[in-house]
């Protein structure tokens, strides 16, 4: 058997793509018009019907809901936020605290939703496991592990090598934290299932209708048009195909493998009998899970960015991403060294230029937007669809401020990316270092990979 590479991703191979629903014609009102099926956007949509069910929302996505990183991401649903240590900074420390403190809460309120509305994602509740297999991982370990404990998620743990391995077998592990508020989903059911939720409350969705611009009041399509009071941008990596927003944010490729499913004499020897999602302390990073049918899916960067924001639309990955991806399984799970790769595929996430997630909504237009989650947003769609609403109904005179509102992050503004070919050159400079610093260092974290960090924006 080959390796099946795009179609999409691996999380629709058993059940198919989902049956599109009709696209928009002509001209339609509503009060909230929402731009693009993820899981940003049918939260929005979701928790806004639940809180004024009177209102008429109208969601509309390019393709089919699901068809970007939500239908494409490896799974982990935890309670990291990109930008926490700047919105310290800029904010104080007790705002990056309660930023974080809803993150974690997060990760049970989208699990209670999903149980709420019937949705069987594949949910395990196994907690997040990030591993070190270097000294100078470890170092970076224990500092982040001293940051989570300032930034109040205190019920992460540090775990000796020893403790790492009765967990799960990573050659040359050398510890670990693990913290609870982490779970292993589908994250096709996941979608699909939010958006028939969506749907069995009243928002009409009109998919395969891409939206050529958003301004007051109105979204403009190929085939009609929304006029509503408010207009939400959810289009995270693909929203430099809406006009004037190509600098906005970075679409950013993140590339997954799907081993067969393993045999028991396979996890004997590996172990992950707690089915933790797992990640490592390399610079370019690798994600990983158990799947529910006992697969290994293993993701990193491979190839970070194509030319002119392009985005590869049927999640094609280069024959040279699948390899590197392959290596990392080989090292990491020697047990699965000779496992058949069942699929590959790719998927784009936004990147803001300060690597920082935002939400917000401008009352003098009535257009907002949520993003920027640089790989974590599986979790955090759920609060900034939550916030959406919130800012939402104060907009309409249904509300007034909540906790939510008050978080740091919500009216966050960042400068635009660079022009090509800067854009293009920086961020494959970026990555080269990393990778670079990942083969090369050893007792201490490189100084080049530090200075990458502070040019990036990323530190």
């Amino acid at each position: 058997m080959t390796t099946v590479n795009g179609g999409v991703s691996f999380w629709y191979a058993a059940s198919g793509l989902p049956e599109r629903r009709a696209g928009l014609v002509g001209e339609v009102e509503a009060d909230v018009c929402v731009v693009g099926g993820g899981y940003t956007g049918l939260w929005a949509a979701y928790y806004l019907k639940q809180a004024a069910p009177e209102l008429e929302v109208v969601v509309v996505e390019g393709e089919f809901c699901g068809y970007g990183a939500s239908g494409r991401n490896g799974g982990w649903l935890y309670n990291g936020i990109a930008g926490r240590g700047r919105y310290a900074r800029s904010h104080g420390e007790d705002a990056a605290r309660r930023l974080q403190l809803a993150m974690n809460d997060t990760v049970s309120e989208t699990l209670r939703a999903a149980a709420a509305e019937g949705i069987d994602c594949d949910a395990h509740r196994g907690g997040v496991l990030e591993i070190a297999t270097s000294p100078a991982q470890l170092a970076r370990l224990k500092e982040r592990f001293a940051h989570e404990q300032a930034f109040g998620a205190d019920q992460v743990e540090l775990l000796s090598a020893a403790e790492t391995a009765e967990r799960l077998y990573v050659p040359g592990a050398l510890g670990a934290t693990w913290t609870p508020n982490g779970a292993r989903v589908h994250p096709a059911k996941l979608v699909v299932g939010l958006a028939a939720a969506v749907e069995r409350s009243g928002v009409r969705i009109y998919e395969s209708t891409p939206v050529t611009a958003i301004a007051p009041r109105k979204v403009s399509t190929a085939r009609g048009g929304v006029k509503a009071r408010v207009v939400l941008r959810c289009t995270e990596g693909f929203t430099a195909n809406i006009a004037g927003q190509k600098r906005s944010w970075l679409p950013m490729n993140s590339s997954v493998i799907a081993t067969e499913p393993l045999p028991a004499e396979v996890w004997e020897a590996i172990g992950w009998e707690g089915r933790e999602v797992l990640g490592d302390e390399a610079h370019a990073y690798m994600y990983a899970q158990r799947t529910a049918d006992d697969r290994i899916a293993l993701g990193g960067r491979g190839y970070p960015y194509r030319y002119g924001s392009r985005i590869d639309q049927d999640g094609a990955t280069p024959d040279g991403t699948v390899a590197q991806l392959r290596e990392i399984l080989r090292k990491m799970f020697p047990a699965a060294a000779e496992a058949r790769i069942d699929h590959a595929w790719s998927g784009v996430l936004g990147v803001p230029r300060d690597w920082c997630a935002t939400v917000a909504l401008d009352p003098a237009t009535g257009v907002g937007f949520a993003g920027g989650y640089v790989g974590s947003g599986v979790a955090t769609t759920n609060l900034a669809g939550r916030t959406l609403r919130d800012l939402t109904l104060r907009h309409l005179g249904k509300g007034g401020r909540t906790e939510l509102t008050e978080l740091p992050w919500v009216g966050h503004r960042v400068r635009r990316w660079e022009p090509e070919p800067l854009r293009w050159l920086g961020v494959h400079a970026l990555y080269a270092v990393y990778r670079h610093a990942d083969r090369h260092e050893h007792a201490r974290t490189s100084a080049l990979a530090t200075l990458a960090d502070r040019i990036s924006g990323r530190g």
